[in-house]
């Protein structure tokens, strides 16, 4: 059994809303894991289903939403700022380090699809992050610019005219992450991320589905994994499925970050079935759950 807290901290002067899930009837200083969600997504969505089946195994866990996200703060709506998402991620494991119940020198980091981008980058420079992992982890530039780099630069172009119109006061203007809707022509990933985000399998409505344009000249400037091999020592532990259109990102950034990375593969899944199909969740929490008892232990 878990408790399910709302709670509130800091981030650039930002108030992010977040869930903090701890174990029932749990006594002393606990090991605690950071848990971010993919671009666009919430903490209700697939965030806080680790985070609480993390809880229920022990550990203090939090999930929130970015800035300019969900019911944390900042304007424009849907900003997707690299910089500050992982600003984000230290800032929520500055909060756990002042809380009584968590044990500062036991935290982890976990991140999803894009947040497994964004937390090994922040790992890279804060050294209390001590173990750090990922599931389907993507780099959301390289997500967006490697399909299409013409209409990745076009957008780039664009930014420093959506910045003006937000200047004046005008409506923000936004870029879509999906289609209105899907037929047998639309590409499989596409259609796994729509049944996941625009049906009631996951649907949320502070999911919005789309980032601010000119989020997109800060998203250029940004490499998750080019300095992945700073955390070692320290242990990253990324998980992706095999049929998984994103894999490639684990298998570059473990084979980059050096002895103490891990790549572990879950046979059949793909991107999105990691979310929350439960017979690969299922293994996908089990994993952390060795790994963080293991780096996490007093």
């Amino acid at each position: 059994m878990t408790i399910k807290s709302d709670v509130r901290f800091v981030s650039s002067n930002l108030q992010l809303a977040g869930h903090l899930y701890t174990p029932d009837e749990a006594e002393g200083r606990l090991p605690a894991i950071v848990v971010g969600h993919p671009m666009t997504g919430v903490k209700e969505q697939t965030a806080g289903l680790y985070a609480e089946r993390l809880a229920g195994l022990g550990f203090v866990t939090l999930a929130f939403d970015a800035a300019y996200q969900g019911e944390s703060e900042g304007e424009p709506r849907g900003l997707e700022d690299p910089f500050q998402r992982a600003e984000d991620f230290r800032s929520a494991v500055t909060y756990l380090s002042t809380r009584a119940d968590v044990d500062p020198e036991r935290i982890g980091v976990l991140g999803i699809c894009a947040s497994g981008g964004y937390v090994p980058f922040a790992a890279q420079t804060d050294h209390r992050m001590k173990a750090v992992a990922t599931v389907s982890g993507a780099d959301a530039t390289s997500f967006f610019r490697v399909p299409d780099p013409d209409g990745f630069a076009k957008l780039v172009e664009q930014a420093g005219a959506a910045r003006i119109a937000e200047a004046r006061g005008e409506e923000v203007p936004m870029v879509p992450v999906l289609p209105d809707a899907v037929d047998d022509s639309t590409p499989k990933a596409v259609r796994e991320f729509f049944d996941y985000y625009k049906t009631p399998r996951a649907q949320h409505p502070r999911s919005i589905g789309k980032f601010a344009l000119r989020s997109v000249d800060q998203l250029d400037q940004f490499d998750a994994y080019a300095g992945v091999g700073k955390i070692s020592p320290r242990p990253l532990l990324m998980i992706a499925g095999t049929e998984a259109e994103t894999k490639g990102f684990s298998d570059g950034a473990v084979s980059a970050a050096g002895e103490t990375a891990e790549l572990f593969e879950i046979d059949g899944a793909t991107h999105v079935d990691l979310y929350d199909v439960e017979q690969y969740v299922t293994q996908a929490v089990n994993k952390l759950n060795t790994f963080f008892a293991k780096h996490l232990a007093p």
